[in-house]
């Protein structure tokens, strides 16, 4: 039976049990502060924050390490203006009758609605998509596996990351995204649009609905056993 290649693991670090349960905790303090807010300032966001955050996206796990995933970072005023159309004629189909009652009912206590302002206001547009084919170079043309799942991952590592980074972020998944499909000029056959984050510095005026801070006990998300 072939061996794979491999290298000793060299850059963890053990910490005490008094440093773990501190980092533990400072974590959990730091990602009860990420919200997803709907009012963004235009203040400007230098690119190479963004492409920090991308990078430590991309150290997501993946099936057989295929990293089936590519970032669009959108600044041009010019494609966020072509995103907010698209998105905007999707969502006013979505809440005059698409979604469905119970959809909206649902909502409700977010109070969205159809208007996006923020797709052009914010500074940066990220559209998240997931790749069929591929694998660990970029010209690789093999199945990817687990590919949701994936993306999913490194989608979680990109909002963790720019909020870390000191910028509020939004989720935004109008269904269906084939319109960024072509606004980003991708690959039609082998990629498909994940997901749309809105990343940036808060508006002075931003809220959080009332609603998004109403969290399950770790008693309900978790058994220990």
């Amino acid at each position: 039976m072939q061996k794979h290649q491999s290298q000793p693991l060299n850059d963890f670090i053990e910490y005490p049990h008094d440093e773990m349960l501190k980092r533990a905790n400072e974590f959990l303090q730091t990602s009860q502060r990420r919200h997803s807010i709907r009012s963004f300032s235009d203040r400007p966001v230098p690119k190479n924050i963004i492409e920090a955050c991308i990078k430590a996206a991309g150290t997501a796990p993946s099936g057989a390490n295929h990293q089936p995933w590519h970032f669009v970072a959108i600044n041009s005023s010019d494609v966020k203006k072509q995103i907010r159309e698209a998105a905007e004629k999707l969502e006013r189909s979505f809440y005059e009758g698409r979604a469905g009652e119970e959809w909206l009912d649902a909502l409700k206590p977010l109070g969205t609605d159809a208007s996006k302002p923020y797709l052009e206001y914010a500074p940066w547009l990220i559209a998240v998509f997931s790749q069929k084919k591929g694998g660990v170079n970029t010209d690789d043309k093999n199945t990817n596996y687990y590919v949701h799942e994936s993306v999913g991952l490194a989608t979680g590592f990109l909002i963790q990351a720019l909020h870390r980074s000191g910028l509020a972020t939004l989720t935004h998944t109008p269904k269906p995204m084939s319109f960024l499909t072509d606004i980003c000029k991708r690959d039609k056959d082998n990629e498909r649009p994940y997901m749309l984050l809105i990343a940036g510095y808060p508006s002075d005026d931003a809220t959080v609905p009332a609603h998004a801070l109403d969290k399950k006990s770790l008693n309900e998300i978790a058994t220990f056993i």
